[in-house]
């Protein structure tokens, strides 16, 4: 079979390694869709594990049954968890499963970035999510992302009428503003500094939106909310900026939702004082989702909650992966990049 080998974000290879063979309890995959995250793109956080197979949004067909599986057969549509708790660690049992070691430890294998994966027994049997006939396999690329922002969402406390400001209009951003809007938030403010994304925020259902480029952002905010700050600040970005104007825009009471990573060695100065004395201000950060949080994530995707049809900008063959790292490591106007493995 042909998988995209990583060696840098300028460097990736289609290379040809066998079919891996399934084991009992495993599933084979046809991957039909994977989505490129952000996170393919951090070149700096897998240079030491490089070359590998990416790729961890899909959506596919089960194509062998390992022995013993009973809840799924050949034929069917799914999408799938790369990583999966245990559920009975002390992380697990105190609600944060998305940092279980055993989270940390399973994989696909290869990876979604290739024309077969192999789903490995703990997989099989946590996280993988059969797709209704309404769903489609590129659709099914947005139920990993959207089960993080989810869980970003419940971690910072989100709740109905409150105001929220999203730093950032990358696909994170986008969905963001869309799940504050079906929590029910009041005014809903996104930023950018890239208009073509500003744009899509506003399509999307952002009340209003600001250049972080040429705006101060939280005083453009302050105007559009009467005269107060952001209660919920959420950081889709890790340019050192974004942070500081995070922080600036955070109102009393409120609470800053670190969803990004940064590149490697950023450190940002807080101001004990400013930041925490008599504010009662939450700085929180979440990562990934649980296999709960995919399935309430399908849920929505199936009901037609969020619109993934303006954020799909590119459908790539496998062969054109290069092009589609490029396209995603220069943010320009392009958002979610899907390829397309079996064409």
């Amino acid at each position: 079979m042909k998988v995209a080998m990583y060696y840098s974000n300028s460097d990736i290879r289609i290379e040809e390694k066998p079919v891996p063979k399934i084991g009992p309890g495993e599933l084979l995959i046809r991957v039909e869709a994977s989505g490129i995250c952000g996170s393919d793109v951090m070149e700096w956080y897998r240079a030491d594990k490089v070359p590998l197979v990416l790729g961890h949004e899909i959506g596919g067909v089960v194509t062998e049954v390992g022995q013993g599986v009973k809840k799924y057969k050949v034929g069917d549509r799914v999408s799938a968890s790369h990583h999966v708790p245990c559920n009975e660690c002390h992380y697990c049992l105190g609600g944060h499963p998305t940092v279980c070691e055993t989270l940390r430890r399973t994989f696909f294998d290869p990876g979604g970035f290739c024309e077969y994966l192999r789903l490995p027994k703990i997989n099989a049997e946590k996280g993988v999510y059969l797709l209704p006939d309404e769903v489609s396999f590129e659709e099914a690329t947005f139920i990993e992302p959207v089960a993080c922002v989810l869980r970003g969402q419940r971690l910072s406390n989100m709740k109905e009428g409150k105001s929220v400001l999203v730093v950032g209009s990358g696909i994170a951003g986008l969905l963001h503003i869309q799940m504050a809007k079906i929590n029910k938030a009041g005014l809903v403010v996104a930023t950018d500094i890239n208009d073509y994304r500003l744009k899509v925020a506003k399509k999307v259902g952002a009340d209003n939106v600001i250049n972080g480029m040429n705006e101060d952002v939280s005083a453009r905010f302050k105007e559009l909310n009467k005269g107060r700050l952001a209660d919920l600040v959420i950081l889709c970005t890790g340019a050192p900026q974004a942070i500081e104007q995070a922080l600036n825009s955070v109102d009393r009471g409120g609470t800053v939702l670190f969803f990004a990573p940064t590149n490697q060695g950023i450190t940002v100065p807080i101001s004990v004082n400013k930041i925490f004395w008599r504010t009662e201000i939450t700085l929180t950060s979440s990562y990934a989702g649980s296999p709960e949080d995919h399935l309430d994530a399908l849920e929505l995707i199936r009901r037609r909650k969020i619109n993934i049809k303006d954020m799909i900008t590119h459908r790539l063959k496998l062969s054109q992966i290069q092009v589609g790292f490029k396209l995603a490591v220069e943010a320009k106007d392009s958002l979610k990049v899907i390829i397309e493995p079996q064409k």
